[in-house]
């Protein structure tokens, strides 16, 4: 056990009990910090690692803090500690004294930094769909096939483009602060061998703009369909980027993953266990495929309750819903 982790553990309140799956509950003493009403509920999970590492994660108020080997203490860690009543003389020798241990350490792993994305145009002719008056002939079946996804024009920045190759394809831009840093271009034919046509940089994480401060929590859906109808945020797929992670912790907020049904899914669940996200299979009727299936059949504000009410955060819960889940 690592001296950070005795020095935690020592200032726990005493009201605390452990889960199955290894977390210490607790009532967080952030909430209060951070703008939100004091925490009644031992919303306040923390949790050790193999390699001596500790993580504290508020399923209140969405603080978190964590320290990893090789580490310093960091201004998070610092300020757990002295909402949990550690006095200042305690916190700096602490990190006088990691500072010291890790003279000489060498830590071999790859250091993985935020991605940095460059602005790329969207395809040729690219119109946005709201800011046509007059619809065309050719654009009448991209609004027919909105309409079957159960997409409307003030759900995003929807766009079409009259040439050749994408006539017959919706694109939805990929926004990172303000800039157009990639795209996809959804097929509305049935038959097409090519479903989808983009542009898009490693690590990138669709609609993290929309992560607004005043939300508690982030879905992270897989396509971006799904996410624009949770206002959530999706991977491009059923894999966790490094990256894609720093990205979406650095948002401060509970997680919620909702995967898909299906083989690609379970692996999203497994990946998400190890990352402490929570994970929200719904009762949802076993036809329901993803998050678009639900919102066609229960409605927008349905769907989303649905997915915030059946999220769980401990490992053997996950597990056994998703025995059900995946069937």
């Amino acid at each position: 056990m690592s001296v950070v982790t005795d020095t935690v553990l020592t200032y726990l309140p005493p009201k605390r009990k452990v889960t199955p799956s290894g977390w210490t509950s607790f009532n967080a003493p952030c909430c209060h910090h951070n703008g939100t009403t004091s925490d009644t509920r031992q919303r306040g999970g923390l949790i050790t690692n193999p390699d001596g590492g500790i993580s504290f994660h508020c399923f209140n108020c969405g603080f978190k803090s964590s320290w990893q080997p090789g580490r310093n203490l960091s201004y998070k860690m610092r300020k757990l500690l002295q909402w949990m009543h550690a006095p200042d003389d305690v916190i700096n020798k602490l990190a006088l004294t990691i500072i010291q241990e890790n003279e000489g350490l060498v830590i071999h792993k790859q250091l993985i930094e935020l991605p940095k994305f460059h602005t790329v145009p969207l395809p040729d002719d690219a119109i946005d769909i709201s800011k046509i008056t007059e619809p065309t002939k050719s654009l009448e079946p991209i609004l027919k096939y909105m309409r079957s996804r159960g997409l409307y024009l003030e759900d995003f920045n929807f766009y079409w483009s009259p040439s050749l190759g994408y006539r017959d394809r919706l694109i939805i831009p990929f926004m990172y602060e303000g800039n157009v840093v990639g795209w996809t271009a959804r097929t509305i034919q049935k038959d097409s061998k090519f479903k989808y046509m983009s542009e898009q940089q490693p690590g990138y994480v669709f609609n993290l703009d929309e992560q607004r401060p005043q939300k508690i929590f982030t879905i992270v859906c897989e396509g971006p369909i799904d996410a624009i109808h949770v206002e959530g945020v999706a991977l491009l797929g059923s894999e966790i980027k490094k990256q894609q992670e720093l990205l979406i912790n650095r948002l401060n907020k509970e997680v919620i993953v909702i995967p898909d049904r299906d083989e690609a899914g379970s692996k999203l669940v497994e990946r998400s266990i190890e990352l402490n996200w929570g994970v929200s299979m719904p009762p949802w009727d076993n036809s329901i495929r993803d998050v678009n299936d639900a919102v066609l059949k229960y409605g927008k504000l349905f769907t989303l309750h649905s997915i915030v009410s059946a999220v769980e955060h401990t490992s053997l819960k996950i597990k056994l819903g998703a025995k059900k889940w995946f069937g």
